[in-house]
């Protein structure tokens, strides 16, 4: 147990996982009671159309740890993180997918550094050297292909943006949250360029992945790494040419 004297939130977003929210989110508020006092776990019914609220609901009444954010219309992961992030009270701020492909257990190591104040943002990476990966060749091969766009626009020093599993200081991270405009999927390296912009220290971990979606895309579309592209290069031009979050 982490006697921190700290509170942590988690931020999950959620579309149309009814299916499996109620057992996540028991699992998650499990495993995170067993390292930290404090905590809170929001999850955001991005207008899900199949039961997604009504799950999030019932558990609502059984763990005074969850919080629920709702809106009827779909409007994309980065809106759903950037409402979470909002509404969250924490002196820490994790990230998590609420399907779980991401163990949540890996949230108390990424906390390590934030507490003996080395980073100011842990984040994953799926090609740190130590990361375990069960995870499709199309999506390895997408992920390095961006990482190589990445690179080269923005000159971060980290290796991974996308990995959905991030813990920040919240401070930090609210201090930068009003300036993020992207909606979709592009969030992560918005985010991440606000607080390299500013200084604010990141470091990568290795990371634990087992891929649950039934093809190798997942819910991924044509029209969304469109999007990710577009997103990508407005962000580009609000770092390098307006340098719009110094």
């Amino acid at each position: 147990m982490m006697n921190t004297g700290k509170k942590l939130s988690v931020v999950m977003p959620a579309y149309n996982e009814g299916e499996h929210i109620f057992e996540n989110l028991k699992e998650v508020s499990s495993i995170i009671s067993g390292f930290m006092d404090d905590y809170e776990i929001i999850a955001v019914n991005d207008g899900s159309v199949d039961n997604t609220r009504q799950e999030i609901k019932r558990y609502v009444k059984e763990d005074s740890h969850i919080r629920m954010v709702s809106y009827r219309k779909n409007r994309g992961k980065g809106n759903a993180i950037k409402i979470g992030v909002c509404r969250a009270s924490g002196n820490y701020i994790a990230f998590l997918d609420s399907d779980l492909d991401l163990p949540p257990a890996q949230i108390e190591r990424y906390m390590e550094p934030l507490l003996k104040g080395q980073a100011d943002v842990v984040i994953g990476s799926k090609m740190h050297k130590d990361s375990e990966l069960e995870y499709p060749k199309i999506r390895r091969m997408m992920s390095f292909g961006y990482y190589c766009m990445l690179r080269a626009l923005f000159h971060l020093n980290v290796k991974d943006t996308q990995t959905g599993l991030k813990v920040f200081r919240a401070d930090a991270l609210k201090e930068i949250i009003p300036l993020i405009k992207t909606r979709g999927y592009a969030y992560d390296i918005e985010i991440l360029a606000a607080l390299n912009s500013r200084g604010y220290r990141i470091m990568e971990l290795p990371v634990k992945l087992v891929f649950r979606r039934g093809n190798g895309m997942g819910r991924i579309r044509l029209g969304d790494i469109v999007k990710v592209f577009a997103d990508t290069v407005a962000i580009f031009y609000r770092v390098r040419i307006q340098k719009f979050y110094q």
